[in-house]
């Protein structure tokens, strides 16, 4: 294992034991904490050492130029990066007057603790100046869930074994010195000095608040703070501002055992429209009532909150800690990105660093949404409220690419396309029928008709007709959609990707299907009958590319037929291979970077028999290098579906862990929301079997050796169960809401205030033998 060390494997927290300043930047990230509104790194209190300070706000951002060697009709003029805001976080510390730096004097002690049901972080410190004076430090910090634009910080200093005069400086700090531009392409653009002042004041109750506004795109933010002091009787407290820089100090002596607590509360808000006033009362306000409700009360909601949250969405795994662990870390990180949403996006890496520049793309539909769907369901309808509060930007992207209907973009903040690079951008059409997909699948659970009617359907019309453009009727009556890129990126502009042609073909279903639902709403719409004829005229006659002569699905016409990549001269260094090779050659190879017909055949497993998908599978595996975060839970749970188990759990261990032994390099720029995702993915939907068909839950149980026990939670249509399954049987519990009717491996099962038992069928390993590239196959299970 190459876990960071000093994480301790714990079923509810994630522990740090001891700092290490060599993976600094991946604890920033791990330990960060958000409500999907306010976001803030684990960077420490006192700022220094940082690896990338980061406080973010859902949907702040700058504009920068998008340069090209040569310009081209379409491109994108600009850009769009987070901005990394005025940081709250900051806390430093004098002790008899040396300033306290963990790269200095001597370091005791130092724990970190990030507290999943709790929803908070806390830190342990006991350090000894350079001079020798001992001294103990502990704060907790959190990011409210109940008050949308609140964090607060409590802040404790204890003198150990002789009096000490102390100096505890709280600041608001905006334009910090952000990284040097990386040479990563998944990393974010620098900004320098994003933010111009436009107010600094500090009030006379310990108030300050400051306002600033972005360069170009103009965004206006306001932060404040206030604060609670517990000390000595003569301790001395005074609030400064100017520039930059709000800054309350707070100075006393303490005697030997004696603390000083300073709870800090802090507060954002920003606006594209408001005015200076009205968001500098905005964060007073918010301030106010965070003071009403007072620290402890703001640690019991956070409580409160989590316990409700866990109550349909834990997923207990018996028998691997580290996995156990690792999924209640992704969901608790899942839940962070998106509890307060308020229709904004959810973005790639959530507000846990800087990473793809803050953009949000087709992972959150097809990755995050659905366990989000069946977990905390209001996120979904948040963020594709957000798709389509974005619509008319859509509408008139596909205008400038001569297309009807909606573009939406591959990757964004506010809504316009920001990706300048036309194979793996623009041409990826599919994030379009990823977002129908998703409003499927919620419709599907939730059967929310308002929204089905006044948002759902909207979306799903205006990609349908995206498709009928992008696509046509070939001269055999086939329906084939041409030069387009899929999930797998390493193979662009290509005719019929498969994924994106049976994801299209529901798309045009299901619009079809809800204009019928609501025939006035589509009216209005200017949806005519022959619009819906043509919808399912396209759908029925779709292409769907298969190799006869190998027995396996095409991943796009003639895939099977290029060149093999040659993986024996490809040493492990040379991944991931977009790094180190034209995108030409990768585009003429059979070389898969992320799964693409495999993850057809998970979200679309009614156009494959149970032989295809085996074969497939076994295709497919030979040719995916895994150069993507967002390739092994889908790989797990086919790999389950088709029997291979241990090579799941494999795949699992991966996608759980991504982030925790920073396997792909990069958590330094936050965690990969999707492969955190993928953890719960991996194991509901790979080794729980589940799946939603026709208004039904259906499982099919089937647990690799490891694990002993799986069980999970769900929210389905008005109804919170609970599934439990061993190898060889699975209990059903309704736990709320009215009875349903479940299928247990094809078997009805009416479930009601009962809970029921049915045995599990004795699942063996194929005979088929699968192989991966060499070098890139999943880790081993330990």
């Amino acid at each position: 294992m190459i876990r960071h060390p000093a994480f301790t494997i714990e079923p509810w927290a994630l522990r740090e034991r001891r700092l290490d300043l060599g993976v600094l930047a991946q604890t920033e990230s791990v330990f960060a904490l958000s409500n999907g509104h306010i976001g803030l790194r684990g960077n420490l209190d006192e700022g220094e050492p940082h690896a990338e300070p980061g406080t973010y706000l859902n949907g702040f951002y700058e504009l920068r130029p998008l340069p090209y060697a040569e310009a081209g009709y379409g491109y994108p003029e600009s850009g769009q990066t987070v901005v990394n805001v005025t940081n709250g976080k900051v806390i430093r510390l004098l002790v008899e007057d040396e300033p306290f730096d963990l790269r200095y004097g001597t370091l005791h002690e130092h724990e970190r603790v990030l507290d999943l049901r709790a929803g908070t972080l806390t830190r342990n410190v006991h350090w000894s100046s350079p001079t020798g004076t001992p001294v103990r430090i502990r704060s907790t910090r959190l990011v409210s869930f109940t008050h949308r634009a609140v964090a607060a910080i409590r802040y404790e200093v204890q003198a150990v074994d002789r009096p000490i005069r102390v100096v505890v400086q709280s600041e608001l700090v905006a334009n910090e010195m952000g990284t040097p531009a990386s040479g990563d392409p998944r990393a974010a653009a620098p900004l320098r000095s994003p933010l111009i002042g436009e107010e600094n004041v500090t009030s006379d109750d310990g108030l300050a608040i400051m306002v600033h506004r972005t360069r170009d795109s103009g965004l206006r933010l306001a932060a404040g703070m206030w604060h609670e002091i517990d000390g000595p009787d003569e301790t001395l407290a005074e609030g400064r501002g100017g520039d930059d820089v709000s800054r309350m100090t707070v100075a006393t002596r303490l005697s030997p055992g004696q603390t000083l607590r300073v709870v800090k509360l802090f507060s954002y808000g920003w606006s594209r429209r408001r005015s200076r006033p009205a968001l500098h009362d905005q964060v007073a306000a918010a301030l106010a009532a965070a003071r009403l409700t007072g620290w402890d009360g703001l640690c019991a909601d956070q409580r409160r909150f989590l316990d409700a949250f866990w109550d349909g969405a834990d997923v207990e795994v018996e028998g691997d800690d580290e996995v156990q662990q690792a999924v209640r870390f992704g969901m608790f990180h899942l839940l962070q990105s998106s509890a307060r949403l308020e229709k904004r996006p959810i973005p790639a890496k959530g507000l846990t660093g800087s990473g793809y520049d803050g953009h949000t793309f087709w992972d959150t539909e097809i990755f995050v949404m659905p366990v989000l769907t069946y977990t905390y369901p209001r996120a979904v309808a948040d963020a594709l409220c957000w798709r389509y509060a974005t619509l008319p930007l859509a509408r008139e992207r596909a205008r400038q690419l001569g297309l009807r209907g909606a573009a939406f973009p591959w990757r964004t903040i506010h809504g316009e396309e920001c990706s300048g690079y036309w194979p793996a951008g623009t041409a990826a059409f599919h994030v379009n029928a990823d977002i129908a997909h998703a409003v499927t699948q919620y419709v599907d659970a939730r059967q929310d008709e308002e929204f089905d009617r006044d948002t759902g359907l909207p979306l799903l019309v205006e990609t349908a007709r995206l498709w009928c453009s992008l696509g046509h009727h070939d001269t055999t009556g086939r329906y084939r959609i041409d030069g387009v890129t899929g999930p797998d990126e390493y193979t662009a502009v290509a005719d019929n990707n498969l994924y994106t042609n049976l994801l299209t073909q529901q798309n045009l279903r299901e619009a079809a299907a809800a204009a019928e639902r609501h025939p006035e709403r589509a009216a209005e719409l200017g949806v005519t009958q022959e619009e819906i004829r043509r919808w399912r005229a396209g759908a029925e006659a779709m292409t769907v590319p298969y190799d006869e002569r190998l027995g396996v699905h095409q991943q796009s016409d003639d895939f099977t037929r290029h060149a093999p990549w040659d993986f024996d001269a490809t040493g492990p260094d040379k991944y991931p291979l977009l790094l180190h090779f034209p995108y030409f050659d990768l585009y003429r190879r059979q070389v898969v970077k992320q799964a693409d017909v495999v993850l057809a055949m998970h979200l679309r497993p009614d156009a494959f028999t149970p032989e295809q998908k085996a074969r497939n599978f076994a295709y497919y595996e030979a040719l995916t290098v895994r150069d993507s975060s967002l390739s092994a839970c889908t790989q797990a749970v086919i790999a389950a579906e088709v029997g291979h188990l241990e090579l799941a759990y494999r795949y699992l261990g991966e996608a759980a862990l991504m982030d925790l032994d920073d396997l792909e390099k990069n958590t330094v720029d936050g965690v990969h929301m999707a492969s955190l995702a993928g953890a719960w993915i991996a194991l509901v939907s790979g080794f729980g079997g589940m799946r939603a068909v026709g208004g039904r839950l259906r499982f099919s149980p089937c647990l690799p050796s490891r694990i002993t026990r799986l069980g999970f939670r769900l929210r389905y249509r008005g109804s919170r169960l609970s599934v439990s399954a061993t190898r060889e049987a699975t209990t059903y519990r309704l736990l709320e809401g009215p009875p349903l009717t479940l299928l247990h491996h094809g078997e009805e099962v009416e479930l009601g205030a009962e809970e029921v038992t049915r045995p599990n069928p004795p699942r063996h390993e194929p005979d088929q033998e699968v192989r991966q590239p060499p070098g890139r196959e999943p880790r081993p299970r330990s």
